[in-house]
This record gives structure tokens, C-alpha cells and sequence, in this order.
């Protein structure tokens, strides 16, 4: 049964109508047209559908829309802001902090959590914190180098 559910979305209020226990990776590629949320594992371990809820990393693939009512959710879609790219985006581009790209939007949300949380992370604590996002491509030590950077890039920023 469909119900309306209300939440934030990359800072704009919006509401969809929609099975309460669809998972919200599919309402944002589906229903929203967000595709940089990407379906990787489907079982919340490869990082790949990691969105921001309410400042905390999550996986969208595991979590049902109903479980987003009244909250706040970033998408990479919404790190952008003014038509300039986020540190963490342009350092990213700046250290070919990917190959593929498939797990770039993933790894860019969980890097960006992490920098909230610890603005001057240590290199050991950005391995330990990216640990759960997951690239084939082999890119993990140019993703360390890049979230670095934006880390000295954010700290005069703020």
C-alpha cells in the first residue's frame, strides 16, 4: 500500500507517494531520476548506493523510503552547490581519485561524513574510514591522496 512520505533532499522538501518499504536507492534512481546513487551489492556492504542521512553515512539499498519520513538525505547530486563543485569533488578530480567511476559517488559521500566528523583525520583513520567502500579498480591510493587534500582544503574553508 502506497502512502506519502515526506523528507529533505539535497536541501529542497519533497514528498513521494510510494510503497513505505521500497528501498530508498530506488525511489532516488527511479522515481527522483538521481542516478548518482548507483546499485551495487544490494546487501549494504560495497558503498556504492551510500547517501547522507541527517549528517551520518547510509546505504540506500538496505534502508526503506519509510525509514527517511522527516529527514534530511545528501545525495551526491546535492554536494554541488552554486555550479561549483564541493572540495571533496574537485580534489577527486584533481588526484584521478578513480577509474570506472562506478563507486565515486559512494566513496565522495562517505569521505565527505568522514570529514565532518574528523576534519583533520590522520592517513590511517581515512584507510579506516573508507574501509567499507569498496573499489574494483584499484584507485584506493589515489582516493587517500585526494581525501587528504580536501581535508587541508576544507580545514580553511570552514
Amino acid at each position: 500500500m502506497n502512502e506519502n512520505i515526506s523528507f529533505k533532499l539535497n536541501d529542497k522538501a519533497i514528498s513521494v507517494n510510494t510503497d513505505a518499504q521500497r528501498p530508498l536507492l530506488w525511489v532516488l534512481r527511479t522515481d527522483l531520476a538521481l542516478t548518482g546513487t548507483k546499485y551495487g551489492c544490494g546487501k549494504g556492504l560495497c558503498g556504492a548506493c551510500t547517501v547522507i542521512m541527517d549528517g551520518m553515512v547510509l546505504r540506500s539499498c538496505v534502508i526503506p523510503v519509510g525509514g527517511v519520513k522527516g529527514k534530511e538525505i545528501l545525495t551526491i547530486e546535492g554536494l554541488a552547490k552554486n555550479g561549483g563543485l564541493h572540495p571533496i569533488q574537485e580534489a577527486f578530480a584533481k588526484h584521478d581519485a578513480l577509474q570506472c567511476g562506478f563507486c565515486t559517488p559512494g566513496m565522495i559521500l562517505n569521505a565527505y561524513s568522514l570529514l565532518l566528523s574528523n576534519p583533520e583525520p590522520s592517513r590511517q583513520e581515512i584507510i579506516e574510514g573508507m574501509e567499507y567502500n569498496l573499489c574494483r579498480c584499484g584507485a584506493h591510493t589515489r582516493i587517500i591522496r585526494a581525501i587528504e587534500d580536501a581535508a587541508q582544503e576544507m580545514k580553511g574553508a570552514r
